[in-house]
C-alpha cells in the first residue's frame, strides 16, 4: 500500500511539473505574439510654440520607430497619450506646474480587411476617423496641431514652456494572467520634451 501510494505520489508530482512548464511556455508564446518589445526608438517632434490674439497655440507630434510600425501592421492595437503641460519658469525655486490637457490617440488595424481605425478624444470629445493608407493614419494620429492651450491674460507675467509626455500602453492582460504576472510593465515606452522658453508679459 505503501509503495502503490508513493508511486501515485511521484506520478502527481511530474504531472504537476509538466503542467506548470506547459503552462508557462504558453505564457511566453502570448506574451511574444500579443506584447510588442520594448523600445525607446520614439521621438517627439517639437514642441513649437506660438501666440496668436493673446491664445498660447501648441504644434506637436510623434515618430515611431520601424519596429513600432511593424507592431501596428501586424494588428496590434495602439494607445498613445499626449499630456501637453505649461510650466512657468522660477530662476530659485522649481518650474511650477500651471495647467495641462491630455490627448488619447487609439490605433487599430485590420490586416484582413486592409482598414486603419484612429479616434482621438481630449476628454470632451471624440472623433474617430477610418484610412486606407498607414501613411494618412499615422501623419493624423500622431500629430498634435494648433491646439489651443491657454489666453496668456490668465498669466503672471513671467517666463513659460511647454512639456509634451507621450506614453504608449501595451495591451491589456487577462485578469488571472495579470495578478500572477503584476510584475509585466503596462506602458511600452515614455518619451518627454520641452520647447523653448518664451516670456509672457513685461517680465523683465
Amino acid at each position: 500500500m505503501k509503495i502503490n501510494f508513493f508511486g501515485g505520489d511521484v506520478k502527481y508530482k511530474l504531472i504537476n511539473k509538466r503542467f506548470k512548464f506547459i503552462f508557462c511556455f504558453s505564457l511566453l508564446i502570448y506574451l511574444s505574439l500579443f506584447f510588442p518589445s520594448l523600445s525607446t526608438g520614439t521621438e517627439i517632434i517639437g514642441p513649437d510654440t506660438k501666440v496668436i490674439n493673446n491664445e498660447i497655440f501648441v504644434t506637436t507630434g510623434l515618430m515611431l520607430d520601424e519596429s513600432q510600425i511593424q507592431d501596428f501592421k501586424n494588428g496590434i492595437a495602439k494607445e498613445i497619450t499626449f499630456f501637453i503641460d505649461l510650466f512657468r519658469v522660477w530662476k530659485v525655486w522649481p518650474d511650477e506646474f500651471v495647467l495641462g490637457k491630455t490627448i488619447v490617440k487609439t490605433l487599430k488595424s485590420d490586416p484582413i480587411k486592409k482598414e486603419y481605425v484612429a479616434t482621438s478624444f481630449d476628454g470632451m470629445t471624440i472623433i474617430e476617423k477610418r484610412f486606407t493608407e498607414l501613411d494618412s493614419l499615422l501623419k493624423w494620429s500622431l500629430t498634435v496641431n494648433n491646439l489651443k492651450l491657454t489666453s496668456i491674460r490668465e498669466l503672471d507675467p513671467s517666463d513659460y514652456f511647454v512639456k509634451v509626455t507621450v506614453e504608449s500602453r501595451l495591451s491589456r492582460l487577462p485578469p488571472v494572467i495579470r495578478y500572477l504576472f503584476f510584475f509585466v510593465p503596462d506602458k511600452e515606452y515614455k518619451t518627454v520634451k520641452d520647447s523653448p522658453k518664451f516670456p509672457i508679459g513685461n517680465n523683465r
